[in-house]
């Protein structure tokens, strides 16, 4: 008999069906489809959840980034500091702003970026960094702002992974200049299509932001400066508004399916270290030395995987034309790192045939 499949994530209609289904509606009855009031209302639900003063609706988590740079007057010439190991729309946000995206390497236990790589890597032309909260867990912010603040350098924080993750009891997105989200339909918090948010505390730079991502906008046909368009649906906001009230409880069932994994897993597959209790667990990732052979043995298990991820940032054909340092820690860490599933719907039976399989692969593997 084969076994069911195990999915990676599962975005079928859940426990938040109806409420999805009564947002979409009171949507289309309103008539009001963008920059209307499910946006206003979300924002300043998600700032409140977020531990920020404000939130700033935009059309994805790529555009966060790059409309917070633009924000801060970032040109030509200037140059941003990402890790190099992370999806590549944090470093392709920076060369839409303008700017030169320079990698760093990461940190081997967490994998967000290296305090000591960011800083051997600052030059004259350095004017921010872009720290990723890598899975879910933050990045090592004491460190990387008390650089920032020694160099003068921006902090913008890329929270993309990291809905409602804490560092050292920090909200995410509220220690830096701003924190970028992406509402992609398998975040934790998730929309039916592309979606983003900025948190900040700044009044005034919020207020930039929002003349910025609806094209520079003042007044009804009235431009004061070259501004964008990227405006989050009101349909996106009216349904991530019917899903943020869960965020807290979905939360936690990924911290307790991560526990289940951590006492389950044998020990020749390391998990990423859980360097901080606000990790939310976005992803679950182990390493192996046999990595691609241990995902086709879960393939052939009918176990979903995947791989965050395979190609490290300076070795993407899409920054050829960047200056590059090596970066041995990400480089490494591409090679053998495994994502297990993990989401609020996976069962615990789910989670312990995980790692039987895994424990079967590494058995047949040692000599008789």
């Amino acid at each position: 008999m084969t076994a069911d499949r195990i999915p990676f994530i599962d975005l079928t209609p859940g426990e938040d069906d109806a409420a999805v289904r009564g947002a979409i509606d009171r949507v289309i009855t309103r008539g009001w489809f963008v920059l209307g009031p499910e946006v206003e209302a979300f924002e300043s639900e998600f700032a409140s959840a977020s531990g920020a003063a404000h939130a700033v609706g935009v059309g994805t988590g790529t555009d966060a980034i790059a409309l917070m740079l633009r924000a801060m007057n970032v040109d030509r010439g200037d140059e941003v500091i990402v890790p190099a190991l992370t999806a590549a729309y944090t470093g392709l946000a920076v060369l839409l702003a303008g700017a030169t995206p320079v990698f760093a390497d990461v940190d081997p236990d967490r994998l967000t970026l290296d305090p000591a790589a960011c800083e051997a890597a600052i030059t004259s032309r350095t004017v921010a960094m872009v720290p990723v909260h890598l899975y879910g867990q933050a990045a090592d912010m004491d460190a990387l702002e008390a650089i920032a603040q020694r160099r003068s350098l921006a902090v913008i924080e890329d929270c993309c992974q990291a809905h409602l993750a804490t560092c050292n009891g920090v909200p995410v997105g509220t220690r830096g200049t701003g924190g970028a989200f992406s509402f992609y339909p398998t975040k934790n918090l998730g929309a039916l299509g592309d979606g983003g948010a900025i948190l900040t505390n700044d009044a005034s730079l919020a207020e930039r932001l929002r003349r910025l991502r609806n094209g520079g906008q003042i007044d009804r046909y009235v431009h004061v400066e070259a501004g964008g368009n990227s405006r989050l649906d009101d349909l996106q906001a009216a349904v991530l508004r019917a899903r943020l009230p869960l965020l807290s409880r979905w939360t936690s069932r990924r911290r307790a399916l991560a526990a289940a994994y951590r006492r389950a897993l044998p020990d020749t597959v390391n998990p990423l270290r859980e360097q901080d209790s606000g990790h939310v667990y976005h992803l679950f990732v182990v390493r192996s030395p046999e990595r691609d052979a241990l995902q086709a043995h879960l393939r052939a298990s009918a176990i979903e995987t995947l791989i965050h991820y395979p190609v490290p940032l300076p070795s993407q054909p899409a920054f050829a034309g960047i200056a590059r340092e090596d970066c041995p820690v990400a480089a490494c860490a591409a090679q053998e790192i495994l994502s297990l599933p993990i989401h609020p719907r996976l069962t615990d039976a789910d989670v312990a045939r995980v790692c039987a399989t895994i424990g079967a692969f590494q058995k047949g593997r040692i000599p008789a």
